[in-house]
């Protein structure tokens, strides 16, 4: 506790005695005693305001009061008090050396006074010659400053008490504050900040052109162009966001650590004050790093809801066509057709996974909610040293720090998180179901393929063929086939002879492209309520048919002018994520143990930590504007559904679309 002793003088300056200044001596606003002497507290940021009839505090300081104020200490030498400046801007003013020399600040503070008072009735009643209401003089505002790091007594003076003087009729009511604040210099952190800021966004300047060089190779532009431009800013939306949150971060737990780790007794840092340039720059940079990551998100979307999937059918009919004829007749042709609910299967395992996460979102909202609200753990962003979690209802409660608010909920957010993702990871995917993998098991066991480009010419491959031949079978049929599997009395699953890898990233030429758009430009679907004709339907099936032949061919290496070659991307192109050679002449499908999953960037599933990033600070932006944790939960949980719903429809749509699986069927 801060040991401020009151020297107390009447109107006539008679010596009244001394008085501790605990016990709301110096505050006019009725509390609990307990909410009182926590001003006292040191370290406490404090904030008490009220608005009180100037008749009360005439009945309750009929006379005015002057005080002193001192700091009674103790040290090695004794016991001492020392006198506390008071500062009071309506009395300097009125200096006549203050007047002109007006703008001087280091002047007008060293001005400081000895003495104040709380109420002054007595010079208005006898000023007050007509029936007018008398005018009373009051203490409106209170503000004790405290600048760290404090020492001994001495010059500059440790604690400063700011009186700001009012005038009010004894008829009226007015409003009256009394504030505690800490003050430090700010010292190297602006710096810092600066520094780290300017770093991470050269970095991700960096970042997005390598990611912007990647996209022109996989999408074979050879000119600068519009599209060009706003690919580079999207990129650079998203490095720019992760390099704000990342400070931001950095920000909230240093201050958290650093604040909340100190002793009451050595406080020798202060967490920066309300409206201070430390506290504006932080909310400025959150804010920016949620527009940004908004827009990464839109750019996520946008990317995963235009892409080219189709599926390829490597079932065959297990009859020959035969020809029957008879006089007069032509010939007709028998042939017992294949299934296409192999295909709508995988299709509808495909649009179920689109939307799939390593993380559950609703556990999420609820681990943190509970962390927060129920443990307590939102006590800790007070602006004082109290570490207690469920203090007592009597206690006085400091007002919050957005700095601890967002440092706590987002350091629990993350936590919580990458718990998530590690535990579906390590245990869940490994030891209970592991979508992934159990949907490349499906394309086997299906007889299908699924061909995607997210890019122009770049894309991925899941080699689905069964290597029993068919999978159009009895369940005698695949249950003897997977025993065949089972006894290694069949090849392996691989797209290259006693090879396992299934999953391919795909790089075409220029002609195989134009071939596969040529092919696919009558499988794009009509305007929107339009009935699609009879023509334009037979159509769009025998484009769906030549499709399939040509990827099956493709991949067959039926085209010598169009052929491929199945190699390892080096380190440093997985690494980076890119390429380095465009190919000419043959398509290149990449292989490595890191492609395995790598098909699934084209879901939510593999973008796992820009979803993270995007609910953690939609938490954050809206809980710094309402400061409650139960609305931004809401808030970011219908966010999350309506985000997921968007999705999962239009993905569905695109689904639809390319694969000629009628939305129907997808269920």
């Amino acid at each position: 506790q801060i040991n401020f002793k009151l020297v107390k003088y009447d109107a006539r300056g008679n010596f009244l005695g001394w008085e501790g200044a605990t016990g709301g001596t110096l505050q006019l606003c009725a509390d609990r005693q307990s909410a009182l002497d926590a001003a006292y507290s040191f370290g406490t940021s404090y904030q008490q305001s009220c608005t009180v009839p100037v008749s009360s505090l005439l009945r309750r300081i009929p006379e005015p009061i002057f005080y002193e104020m001192f700091l009674q200490f103790s040290n090695a030498q004794g016991d001492w008090l020392w006198p506390v400046p008071v500062v009071s801007p309506q009395l300097q003013l009125n200096s006549p050396a203050l007047r002109q020399d007006y703008f001087n600040i280091s002047k007008w503070l060293s001005a400081k006074l000895r003495r104040f008072f709380l109420v002054d009735g007595l010079s208005g009643r006898q000023g007050n010659l007509s029936n007018q209401p008398a005018s009373v003089t009051l203490a409106a505002g209170l503000l004790l400053s405290v600048d760290l790091p404090t020492s001994s007594p001495g010059d500059p003076a440790a604690f400063l008490l700011t009186v700001k003087y009012a005038k009010q009729e004894s008829t009226a009511a007015t409003q009256i504050s009394f504030t505690v604040s800490y003050t430090q210099s700010p010292g190297t952190s602006q710096r810092d900040t600066d520094i780290a800021l300017a770093v991470l966004g050269s970095l991700a300047a960096l970042y997005a052109l390598l990611k912007t060089s990647s996209w022109v190779r996989r999408s074979r532009l050879q000119n600068i162009g519009f599209i060009i431009l706003v690919k580079f800013f999207a990129f650079f939306a998203g490095a720019l966001a992760n390099a704000f949150f990342m400070v931001t971060l950095g920000t909230g737990i240093y201050w958290l650590i650093v604040f909340k780790g100190q002793q009451s007794s050595a406080v020798t840092v202060m967490v920066p004050a309300a409206g201070s340039q430390i506290e504006t720059n932080f909310i400025v940079y959150l804010s920016c790093a949620f527009v940004l990551k908004a827009v990464d998100l839109l750019h996520l979307l946008i990317t995963q809801l235009t892409i080219s999937i189709f599926l390829i059918d490597w079932e065959r009919p297990k009859e020959r066509p035969v020809f029957k004829a008879t006089a007069g007749q032509r010939g007709q042709r028998a042939t017992s057709s294949v299934s296409i609910w192999r295909t709508f299967l995988v299709a509808n395992e495909w649009n179920e996974m689109q939307t799939c996460r390593k993380s559950n979102p609703s556990l999420q909202l609820f681990a943190v909610l509970l962390l927060l609200e129920v443990v307590g753990l939102k006590n800790i962003a007070a602006r004082d040293l109290n570490l207690n979690l469920h203090p007592a209802a009597d206690t006085y409660l400091a007002a919050w720090s957005p700095i601890l608010r967002f440092g706590i909920a987002a350091s629990l957010w993350l936590a919580l998180g990458i718990a998530q993702v590690l535990f579906c990871i390590g245990i869940y995917e490994r030891f209970v179901e592991d979508k992934i993998h159990q949907f490349v098991d499906l394309c086997s066991l299906s007889n299908v393929s699924i061909f995607i480009l997210s890019h122009r010419c770049y894309g991925f491959y899941i080699h689905g063929r069964s290597v029993h031949g068919h999978a159009d079978v009895g369940m005698d049929a695949m249950h003897a086939c997977l025993r065949k599997e089972e006894e290694n009395l069949c090849p392996r699953r691989g797209l290259e002879a006693n090879s396992d890898i299934q999953t391919f990233e795909v790089f075409l030429t220029d002609r195989a492209r134009q071939l596969y758009d040529k092919i696919t430009q009558p499988l794009v679907e009509g305007p929107r309520g339009e009935r699609v004709g009879v023509n334009l339907r037979e159509q769009r099936l025998r484009s769906y048919y030549t499709l399939n032949r040509f990827l099956s061919s493709f991949l067959e290496h039926v085209y010598r002018d169009m052929n491929y070659v199945v190699k390892d991307k080096l380190f440093l192109e997985r690494v980076m994520d890119m390429e380095f050679q465009e190919p000419v002449d043959m398509s290149v499908l990449y292989t490595g143990s890191s492609l395995l999953s790598s098909w699934s960037r084209t879901l939510f599933y593999n973008n796992e930590l820009a979803l993270l990033l995007f609910d953690t600070l939609l938490f954050s932006v809206v809980d710094l504007g309402t400061q409650d944790f139960v609305l931004a939960a809401i808030v970011t949980f219908v966010v999350q559904k309506l985000v997921k719903m968007l999705r999962h429809s239009l993905g569905r749509r695109n689904l639809a679309a390319k694969t000629l699986v009628e939305k129907q069927f997808l269920i």
